[in-house]
């Protein structure tokens, strides 16, 4: 198999990727740019409760964080599927490219799937995870 393309690499571009993402999400969308207190406004908005914008903000930034270690990814990959169906139910109604006036759902079903694809990749060697499970090994 190539060195540099197989399946560790390929867990740890989607793991960063995904992340990264989470992260900007997180931190700069809904705490920047429309503030927490401005997302809940919106979740009310379209029928949701308000205090579930800060468990979304909270699961986001906590899933993101993990995965750019690579810290339990198939746990927290997990964790975050619920959020993004959310989203992508959220985004439903504006039609299907992100581009349009307030966003469609392509996008948060592509993350979707990038959660469900990394709950079957795993940490990946390049991974914090990885990192302590071999210092484990060679500790016993």
């Amino acid at each position: 198999m190539n060195r540099l393309l197989n399946p560790d690499t390929g867990a740890f571009i989607v793991r960063v990727s995904l992340g990264t993402v989470l992260l900007a999400h997180s931190l700069y969308l809904k705490l920047v740019v429309f503030t927490l207190s401005g997302t809940a406004q919106f979740f009310g908005s379209i029928g949701l409760p308000e205090i579930l914008a800060y468990i979304v903000f909270l699961v986001e930034a906590i899933v993101g964080v993990a995965l750019l270690l690579g810290f339990k990814t198939r746990i927290f990959s997990a964790l975050v599927i619920p959020v993004l169906l959310g989203a992508t139910w959220a985004h439903s109604s504006n039609g299907w490219l992100f581009t349009n006036a307030g966003g469609g759902w392509e996008y948060p079903l592509l993350l979707t799937f990038m959660a469900v694809a990394q709950i079957g990749l795993g940490n990946g060697k390049y991974a914090i995870s990885h990192y302590f499970l071999s210092k484990q090994s060679q500790l016993s």
